[in-house]
């Protein structure tokens, strides 16, 4: 039996979680504002302020992280898993952005389609993290990281077909930098959930 000289802290897997629900949040309102593209400054605002809260979130884990002698994951695993976390809010709020910035007045099928591929998954990174803090569900984790990686793929194939599109209908080349730009963004959020889910998935092996 191992004895516990010194204890770890635990509160780590309290701050991921708040961390992904607030990921999810955002992801939420993304969706919202895609499906429902009305009120687009108001709504720009809201998801810049979840962003906001996402920092202070990232913030506290990595302060904690300098802190503390004992913790419950690697470090490097800890900070892995804060930046990738963080870099999907960013994505998510970067693409809120553009639409403002770039005057979009109509938004497209493709990238509703995106929006709710991030939404999925980041249902599912809250749903691992959840299982983190002692491996509650290995196998349920496996499926819902296996899941990730198929989200990740269908959005490839989304925005790849919506890239094609663009080149092959759209007769504007403003139009077409604009949505290339907007469909990377929605893209690469998708990658980070990726990323996220595989950095669990590391987690769970190391303490299999």
């Amino acid at each position: 039996m191992r004895l516990k000289l010194i204890p770890r802290e635990e509160k780590f897997f309290d701050l991921f979680v708040q961390q992904a629900e607030n990921v999810l949040v955002g992801a939420q309102q993304l969706k919202d504002l895609l499906e429902n593209y009305t009120d687009l400054d108001q709504k720009r605002m809201i998801i810049d302020k979840t962003e906001s809260h996402g920092d202070e979130i990232a913030h506290g884990i990595l302060e904690k992280l300098n802190t503390t002698f004992i913790t419950p994951m690697d470090r490097e695993d800890i900070h892995a898993l804060t930046a990738a976390l963080d870099d999907i809010l960013d994505l998510i709020n970067a693409a809120a952005q553009r639409l403002h910035l770039y005057r979009v007045a109509a938004v497209t099928p493709e990238a509703v389609a995106l929006a709710n591929i991030i939404v999925r998954a980041a249902d599912e990174i809250v749903y691992l993290i959840k299982d983190l803090d002692k491996m509650k569900n290995p196998r349920s984790m496996k499926e819902r990281w296996i899941e990730v990686n198929r989200l990740e793929n269908e959005g490839d194939a989304v925005s790849r077909a919506a890239i094609a599109g663009l080149f092959d209908c759209q007769t504007d080349p403003i139009e077409v930098i604009k949505w290339k730009e907007l469909y990377e963004h929605l893209e690469t959020a998708i990658d980070k959930c990726e990323d996220a889910a595989n950095i669990v998935e590391a987690v769970c092996l190391k303490n299999a």
